[in-house]
């Protein structure tokens, strides 16, 4: 999931997205403890995602429009429930990971496709994709009304080198995403082939079938745990990035322990941006219920292809 910056710079986050019934929008979810990929979309609907699954499934590049939802946080966290709350990293005991109201009192970021493109496989990707875009004249939702007041100050995440960051995610042998943005102003990731480590940044090998400039301002993440933003200047499936800086790494991203008992330190710095965002919205710290809401049909949706059985409740 790709959004832009104040500065014209892509960001791209790995997430977990939950389409809505009947395919209206693709929606995905940020805590209200670290908002900025919600509000970058508030300030820029332009919105990327890249959804790819098995060697022989098909490959998914989607332009849309982004509309958030903050109005209604206590909806959010039931609908949220139903989507992810059966199937928890490092499976914590519910009684437990309810407790985490820093995790799920979440916004919701619904996106409608504006353009998509598609490959049959990935290995038909130094092909051109397929197209689709809606009509021209489209209507698309809009943001909830922006709360009132400053953006709460971002939590400081420890930071690393550049090149120690960089040997440390390709140690550990992920896949790196590259996005760019496109012509028409949308932030578009894509899963490099392969990534080395240059004097000033990274070189990578990209599929040739990408219909977007390989060039400007670019993010490059692995798994969401390493992040870098630089320029890239490239063509014909090369393309050289200068790093210019990297993002804190996010604690609860590289240690999932943390998502249901974090550090004292880390726990602080989540408290402190969810009441000051929830005083900005005024509303309360929703309720997490003792007991959770019904599988979502999405859910069931993911489990069955996993081949694994949803609860009833």
């Amino acid at each position: 999931y790709a959004t832009v910056s104040a500065a014209g710079m892509p960001v791209d986050t790995p997430v977990l997205y939950f389409p809505s019934p009947g395919l209206a929008s693709i929606d995905l979810a940020t805590g209200l403890s670290y908002p900025a990929k919600a509000e970058r979309a508030r300030r820029n609907p332009k919105v990327g995602l890249w959804i790819e699954g098995a060697p022989d499934e098909p490959v998914v590049s989607i332009a849309g429009m982004a509309a958030v939802r903050d109005a209604d946080l206590q909806g959010n966290v039931l609908r949220y429930l139903a989507e992810v709350s059966y199937t928890l990293p490092n499976n914590p005991d519910w009684a437990l990971a309810r407790q985490a109201v820093w995790y799920w009192t979440r916004v919701i970021v619904e996106i409608a496709p504006a353009k998509v493109l598609w490959w049959d496989s990935p290995s038909e990707m130094d092909s051109p994709p397929h197209v689709w875009r809606t009509a021209g004249d489209a209507l698309f939702p809009q943001s909830d009304p922006a709360p009132p007041g400053k953006t709460s100050s971002p939590a400081k995440w420890a930071e690393k080198p550049w090149p120690e960051l960089a040997e440390q995610a390709l140690a550990r042998g992920v896949p790196g995403h590259l996005t760019l943005i496109d012509g028409d102003g949308f932030p578009l990731p894509v899963r490099a082939l392969g990534i080395a480590r240059t004097a000033d940044g990274f070189a990578l090998d990209l599929p040739r079938g990408l219909p977007w400039p390989i060039d400007g301002k670019a993010c490059l993440t692995f798994g969401g745990i390493e992040t870098f933003l630089g320029e890239v200047t490239g063509a014909d499936g090369a393309a050289a990035m200068r790093v210019e800086r990297t993002l804190g790494v996010f604690p609860m991203s590289q240690d999932l322990t943390q998502l249901w008992q974090p550090a004292p330190g880390t726990r602080t710095q989540l408290m402190r941006r969810l009441e000051e965002e929830l005083q900005r919205r005024g509303q309360s710290i929703p309720a997490i219920p003792k007991d959770r809401p019904p599988p979502s049909a999405g859910y069931r949706r993911r489990m069955a292809r996993m081949g694994v059985a949803a609860p009833a409740s």
